[in-house]
């Protein structure tokens, strides 16, 4: 099994992450785009020490960019990225505010 920092990159904090942590206990991550949904599940249980009911996961693709500069015009891509949306068993929660002792 992959250390837990390899696997979950980093929380996402969007108002519609916000709002569905509230309402729905779902959470979402930016994951390492070789990582599977087992993985994904037993990182996020092992790192938070919670029960989840449920993994998705989503490959999003990075925006393709064209700028207008001295030398002309320059294309550029954004890094593709994977995201994964987890939702907590009843009674689960995650505080991603807490302040680590």
């Amino acid at each position: 099994m992959k250390p837990f920092e390899l696997v979950l990159i980093k929380p996402l904090m969007t108002e519609k992450v916000l709002a569905a942590q509230e309402d729905e206990r779902k959470y979402a991550f930016e994951v390492a785009r070789n990582a599977n949904k087992i993985e994904i599940k037993k990182a996020v249980q092992g790192k938070f020490n919670v029960a989840v009911a449920h993994v998705r996961t989503v490959n999003v693709k990075g925006k393709v960019k064209s700028m207008n500069s001295r030398q002309g015009l320059t294309r550029g891509k954004r890094a593709d990225w994977k995201k994964a949306i987890v939702t907590l068993a009843v009674g689960s929660s995650i505080d991603l505010f807490a302040e680590k002792q």
